[in-house]
Parts: structure tokens; sequence; C-alpha cells
């Protein structure tokens, strides 16, 4: 019987002598504690990186040699702005510049490849003339038909090519390709980049070890700046065509009349200044269009979206540089008429 009883003492209330050292602290097994996860008093586990979280001893299990621990959070100073993200509108305007400052790096350096802007040098400039010219005849005829009837009241018939050609040369033909150019090819680069970048095309050419800006963006805003000068060109030559033929047609002033008059009005600095704008509003097109695309998100509805805002946006841009540059050219002009009454 006594054996009895301490046999089950001894299986129900278990000696365990612990190892003590000198400050009597308890020793535990440090697997133990690794498998718990318990690494130091401060520990922030992966995944919530705004929580400190603190361990307290609660229990001491000495037959397994164990611990349990009680978890305490508390929350960690955040930083200011750390939760703010900007609109699609800041991010997509800061990513004007940086695209057109990279462009310009790699013209500099000569980093240009040449078949794709050979390419897009045929899309934007013959494919877009025949549309551009069809536009600039009926602009110069509705144009005429606006102030040829009042001039030849007033007696200034000499003076009509003159106002036809600076009419063109300055503001009309500059800026009616340019528009037709947004809506025409603008349009086209923005829906292609972004269809490439919704489906991680773009991502697919940095794996082949192409960049994006130099495969994509930058044969368009060379084609762009190329061909709409020459688009200019052409426009206003046969812009002041259909405004002399119609002078001649309906109004009875002669065809010699309006290009002398034209010559007398027009200098060289007129022609040179519409280049020069066409050229600035091609490079506004081809960036805003390129920067919209490639930071088109959310599927096919995302791709219109940046396809519509693309033109809207280059339209804005065109007209704001058109008053800008005009400003700065013709801040002096005044007299050029004066050889022509």
């Amino acid at each position: 019987m006594m054996q009895t009883c301490c046999i089950h003492q001894s299986l129900t209330f278990p000696r365990r002598i612990l190892p003590r050292r000198d400050d009597a602290s308890i020793v535990f097994n440090p697997p133990k504690l690794c498998k718990l996860g318990f690494i130091g008093k401060h520990h922030q586990p992966l995944g919530s990186p705004s929580l400190i979280r603190q361990r307290r001893i609660l229990h001491v299990d000495l037959n397994a040699n164990d611990a349990i621990f009680e978890e305490e959070t508390s929350p960690e100073a955040e930083l200011p702005f750390s939760k703010w993200s900007p609109s699609k509108f800041i991010w997509r305007g800061l990513s004007v510049p940086i695209i057109a400052g990279q462009v310009l790096l790699r013209i500099l350096k000569g980093k240009i490849h040449w078949r794709n802007t050979l390419q897009q040098l045929e899309r934007t400039g013959p494919k877009s003339l025949g549309v551009c010219l069809l536009t600039s005849t009926f602009v110069g005829m509705a144009f005429t038909i606006q102030f040829v009837r009042e001039f030849t009241r007033l007696g200034l018939n000499r003076s009509i090519g003159g106002v036809l050609a600076l009419a063109f040369s300055r503001e009309l033909s500059p800026v009616i390709t340019s528009i037709v150019v947004a809506g025409r090819m603008g349009s086209a680069f923005a829906a292609e980049l972004g269809t490439m970048q919704v489906s991680e095309q773009t991502d697919t050419l940095r794996v082949l070890g192409a960049d994006p800006v130099d495969y994509l963006i930058t044969p368009r805003v060379i084609a762009s700046c190329l061909a709409l000068p020459f688009l200019t060109l052409m426009c206003f030559t046969v812009g002041m065509a259909s405004s002399a033929l119609l002078s001649d047609a309906v109004y009875g002033i002669s065809i010699n009349i309006i290009m002398d008059s034209a010559h007398r009005a027009l200098r060289p600095w007129d022609i040179v200044s519409a280049m020069i704008k066409s050229q600035v509003f091609g490079a506004i097109i081809s960036v805003i269009s390129c920067s919209w695309g490639v930071t088109t998100t959310g599927g096919a509805k995302g791709v219109g979206e940046s396809t519509t805002s693309a033109v809207v946006m280059s339209l804005v841009g065109i007209f704001i540089a058109d008053f800008v540059l005009s400003s700065f050219f013709f801040q002096g002009a005044g007299d050029s008429l004066k050889n022509c009454v």
C-alpha cells in the first residue's frame, strides 16, 4: 500500500531539479524559444511594419521546458505624408518633363533607333499629308469669305493677299496642322503605348534588354518634330492657293494681285517662325501622348481614357505654346502691311 502511494505520488507530482546560476535565473532551452519566435525583447514580424510587438512571460511549464507568452501591440509613430499618394493627373504631369529630359538626353548621346524612327516618320508625314491639306484648303476658303468682302468695300484690294499670307504663316498653318496631327497621331501614340503598358509588353522589352524610351518614345518624338514643319509648309502653300482661287472666282480679285500683295507682306522670319512653332507643337504632341500612354492603368477602359486625355492635353499645350511663342516672336511687329497699301 505504501509502495503504491509512493508510485502514485511520483507520477502525479514529479520532482524536477532546475540548474541555477549565481543570479538564480531560470535557464530555458534555446531551441524551444526559437520555435516560439521569441528573439529578444522587441520583435517586429514581417507584414506588420506599423506595430511593435512585445512579449511577456505569463507561465512556465517545467515539464515541457517551455514558456507561454502574451503579445502586446503598440502603434508605431507614422511619418508625415506616409499615406499620401498624388493624384493620377499630378504624377502624369510630372512624367512629362521626365520623359522629355530622357528623350533629349538620348538624342544628344545619339542613342536613336533609326528603323523605328523612319517608320514613325512615314506615319506622321506622308500618311498625314492628305487630311492636313484638305483641312487647310477649306480653312483658307472660309477665312477668305469672312473678310475679303469687307476689304473690297474699303478699297483695300491690294492688302488682301498680305493679310492672308500673314495669317496663314504666323497662326493658321502651324496651329491647324498641329491640331490635325494631334487628333490623328497623338491619339495613336497614346493608344499604342497604353495597350503595350496594360498588357505588360513594355516589361517584356525591359526583360529582353531594350529600353522602352529608346525603342518606343524617342522615335515618335523625332518623327513628330521633323514631319510637322514640312506639313506646315505644305498647308501654307495649299491654303494660300485656295484663297487666291476663291478670291478670283467669286470676288473678281486677280490672282496676280493676291500673290504680289503676299510677296510684299511676307518676310523670311514669318516662314521661319512658322517652322519653329510647328516643331515645338510636334514635341508637345508626342511627349504628352507618349507620357499618357506609358502611365496607363486599368485595362481597355484606361486605354480609352488615356487616349482622350492625351488629345485634350495636347491641344491645350498647343494653344498655350502658341500664345507664348507669338508674343515672343512678334512683339515688335506691326509694319508688315505698309508695303501692301
